[in-house]
């Protein structure tokens, strides 16, 4: 059963999102993803996988979820945040629309492939 995303809830991510946005995350970029890689998203100290793994329990916390938050958008299993909707706006014709979004969607999975490499 797959976990609700992390984009439609207001308070914080929980453990067992964090683990399913783990999974989501490695298929976008089409490599599986470990603590480690998740802790370097993250913006953690190398060595910090530990973090992630205490937080696939209680949730992240501060930043770190926004940020996930954020990177959870290069997965087509989670929304276009509405700040970074630009898509739905009247100046943008319909037939471009889905384009745009799948553009937005690889500039993110690059973002991903970045802060790994």
């Amino acid at each position: 059963m797959r976990a609700m995303p992390i984009t439609r809830r207001v308070g914080p991510v929980t453990g067992s999102e964090l683990k399913q946005l783990r999974k989501d995350l490695g298929e976008a970029i089409g490599r599986s993803l470990s603590n480690a890689d998740m802790a370097k998203l993250c913006g953690l100290p190398a060595g910090s996988s530990d973090t992630i793994l205490r937080w696939e329990v209680s949730g992240p916390s501060g930043p770190a979820g926004e940020l996930l938050r954020i990177l959870a958008m290069a997965s087509d299993h989670y929304p276009i945040l509405e700040n970074f909707n630009v898509f739905d706006r009247w100046d943008v014709p319909e037939k471009e629309r889905p384009a745009r979004r799948a553009q937005f969607r690889e500039s993110m999975r690059d973002e991903v492939r970045r802060r790994l490499a």
